[in-house]
């Protein structure tokens, strides 16, 4: 089965806009727009460190300690960012593990270090997104202020079912890949298990985004662009729905226990097995064939999955499977 991915994007601008149509209100501050959903923490994998010019000094050993302030923007035209970072500043001398040690941290906003004269990475984190630069504290005069550009947004994820049947929060999940393919055919893992409604900073690019609803084949793939300073909501569509499986003795009675399930593709592939007595799972859309086995018997019926209808599928004890009023709708 090739599923078609369709996805609803809303970019919502993370700067103060007059005249803006109805919908959720739009920050004026420019980080505004990303404090109101829970966000994706974790460490940012800064690029490697040898990819800079070569470092040519030294911290100084009992310098006079300078001041040196520090500030990130979302974009080059954007105000500092207030909240949500992670700072760090790191020795240029490697330690006996190959290394650069940590030297010293700080979260929140625009910070301050006290640091003697000499040459030094700093890393900003803003999540997922970051920023590294070389800098280098003179021996005279004040240190200039350093300013680091995140070029960084963020993402928002949900999906429905169908054409707008909701799916609950605990049965999707989300994982963002980088765009690009490596030689081994598969891309770099940026964040798993991503829930929805969770904000999640990125650099500004493209993303490719998985999305799995269930636990068996209800997968759809979408490439989504972050743009700097602005937070994207983006909803995917499944062509899925969630089934009760029951074997029943007649259309509507009771699931009989102790029943082993496999369901098949129209190809004949196993896509799923389970047991018990009405055993739930999602299915992309499609025909499939639901085979039960009780007590040495195997009784089956083939059925169809309608994107956004959530229905029982009852096999009869008879093997009619004419139970096809048992697609019990469900919200």
């Amino acid at each position: 089965m090739h599923l078609r991915p369709r996805i609803f994007l809303k970019t919502v601008l993370a700067i103060s806009l007059a005249g803006v149509g109805a919908g959720r209100a739009l920050a004026e501050d420019p980080t505004d727009a990303f404090k109101s959903f829970p966000s994706v923490s974790g460490t940012h994998k800064m690029p490697k460190l040898t990819g800079f010019s070569p470092l040519i000094t030294h911290p100084i050993q009992g310098g006079e300690l300078k001041d040196v302030k520090l500030e990130a923007l979302l974009t080059d035209q954007g105000e500092p960012v207030q909240s949500g970072l992670t700072w760090r500043v790191f020795s240029p001398i490697p330690g006996s593990d190959g290394k650069l040690p940590l030297l010293a941290t700080s979260e929140g906003g625009s910070t301050a270090f006290n640091l003697v004269p000499g040459e030094y990475f700093v890393n900003v984190a803003f999540g997922r997104a970051g920023a590294t630069r070389k800098i280098r504290v003179p021996e005279d005069g004040p240190a200039d202020k350093q300013v680091l550009v995140l070029d960084a947004g963020g993402v928002m994820l949900n999906a429905v079912s169908g054409s707008d049947v909701r799916i609950p929060p605990n049965e999707l999940s989300f994982s963002i890949f980088s765009s690009d393919v490596k030689e081994d055919g598969e891309r770099g893992l940026v964040v798993a298990d991503v829930k929805p409604g969770t904000l999640v900073r990125l650099n500004a690019g493209t993303y490719h985004v998985v999305s799995n609803y269930g636990a068996v084949n209800a997968v759809i793939r979408a490439d989504i662009q972050i743009e700097a300073g602005k937070l994207t909501e983006a909803t995917i569509q499944h062509r899925a729905a969630k089934l009760t499986l029951k074997l029943v003795s007649e259309a509507g009675g009771e699931a009989i226990a102790d029943t082993a399930w496999s369901i098949l593709t129209s190809s004949g592939d196993v896509v799923s097995e389970s047991v018990g007595a009405f055993p739930t799972l999602v299915l992309a859309e499609g025909g499939y064939t639901a085979v039960a086995r009780n007590k040495d018997k195997i009784y089956q019926r083939d059925f169809a999955v309608q994107a956004g209808v959530n229905t029982d599928v009852e096999v009869l004890l008879d093997g009619s499977g004419e139970a096809d009023h048992a697609a019990n709708a469900q919200d």
